[in-house]
């Protein structure tokens, strides 16, 4: 890291760390320590308050939205798991999203290990989702909680699991070599641990007073500098602008896939992210970061509308083919949260006999709902196709813009 271009930083200082790295070697270098957030928005543009207003509208169009479904928990897993997916692949860990969709028809022991740490996230997201239900407020103890269940079977998985790190880390660096770093965060100890405190303390109260777009962007930036765990700090860093605007009440339900939109510009997300600490440029990383999530939202919306279309179309499908016995509407209708069955998945969850889900499922087959995925006469899994395609474009939003 050069020092030099935080010199003369207004968002934090730099502190001199010294100590042996992970081969070995003795180093004597800086680190940044960002100062605490303040109680007020920084100074921005109005093209930059425009953004945030575009963001603030989209939310709200996205909370009406999720309002308007009968069962708003059933589009959360598909969109949680398509955030899974891109946020992994944004930290290095990529698994198809057809086998992120389909994990559940897998044995345990057969998924990779790259598909064990995305579901990881999954279930992570889900312990943080169910803890705000529950009232419980963000805080330090529930990010602990949050990257213990992420690294869980993981290499990652070490005595600093679900506690703040406990050594120096350095980001984008060669072979973990500090001069050669992006970026040093600060070094660990009690300021670590209290800033990550005084952090959460934050967004549960101070930040109640912020524009909520303004907060999440200010709030995320802070914990990805501070970086406080020794893996997985980008994909709960990003997990936690989600929660930070489901706690304001911002955003109604955690629908919202962010990942893909800064996957397919992660050199200006860390260019925009560093330029706060080097040069203290809250309205450009704001700005950029409004825009992002408004990009998601209306993604989002735009899934979420295609799904029920698919949805309805299946009701008209149905009808026209003359089918009776609500199996086949029930099937039917569960395939925009999962796009993937068995005789035995939809066995267990309607309490019908196997040979029941079986003959129900081959009526939508047959009618061009679903598909079969494998030919394994003992274990045939079925694939709803015009699912699995609103949610890969989920996935790969704008894949014509150029990476920056």
């Amino acid at each position: 890291m050069d020092p030099q271009l935080f010199e003369h930083s207004t968002t934090g200082s730099l502190v001199t760390i010294t100590g042996t790295d992970a081969r070995a070697r003795e180093y004597k270098h800086v680190a940044f320590q960002p100062y605490p957030l303040g109680s007020s928005e920084p100074a921005l543009t109005g093209t930059t308050w425009r953004a945030v207003s575009e963001a603030r509208g989209a939310l709200g169009r996205l909370g009406q939205a999720g309002r308007q479904i009968p069962d708003p928990s059933l589009l959360r897993q598909p969109t949680l798991r398509a955030e899974a997916q891109s946020t992994s692949a944004l930290e290095g860990t990529f698994a198809p999203l057809d086998d992120v969709l389909a994990a559940d028809l897998a044995e345990p022991e057969a998924r990779s290990a790259s598909l064990r740490e995305v579901l990881n996230y999954v279930e992570a997201a889900e312990t943080a989702f169910a803890s705000l239900d529950e009232g419980r407020p963000l805080s330090a103890v529930s990010l602990c909680e949050i990257h213990q269940v992420l690294v869980r079977g993981t290499p990652a998985e070490t005595s600093d699991a679900g506690r703040i790190r406990r050594v120096q880390v350095a980001i984008g660096g060669h072979g973990g070599a500090l001069h050669t770093a992006r970026f040093v965060p600060p070094p660990p100890g009690v300021e670590l641990e209290a800033a990550v405190r005084d952090l959460m303390d934050w967004v549960g109260s101070t930040s109640r007073a912020l524009d909520p777009v303004v907060a999440a962007a200010m709030a995320h930036y802070q914990f990805e500098t501070l970086h406080p765990f020794n893996d997985g700090n980008g994909r709960i860093g990003r997990l936690l602008v989600v929660l930070h605007l489901v706690a304001s009440g911002a955003l109604t339900h955690p629908l919202l896939t962010i990942s893909p939109w800064f996957e397919h510009r992660r050199g200006e997300y860390q260019d925009r992210l560093r330029a706060v600490s080097s040069d203290g440029h809250w309205d450009g990383w704001i700005g950029f970061f409004a825009t992002g999530l408004a990009e998601s939202c209306h993604q989002t919306l735009r899934t979420v509308e295609d799904l029920l279309g698919v949805q309805a179309a299946y009701t008209d499908q149905i009808r026209a083919a003359g089918l009776t016995g609500g199996l086949v509407r029930d099937i039917a209708d569960r395939l925009i949260g999962n796009p993937f069955v068995t005789a035995t998945s939809v066995s267990g969850l309607t309490g019908k006999t196997p040979q029941a889900a079986r003959n129900a499922i081959l009526r939508l087959v047959e009618i061009g709902v679903l598909r079969e995925r494998t030919r394994r006469s003992y274990a045939r899994a079925y694939e709803a196709p015009d699912v699995l395609d609103i949610l890969r474009r989920q996935s790969s939003p704008d894949r014509s813009a150029p990476d920056t």
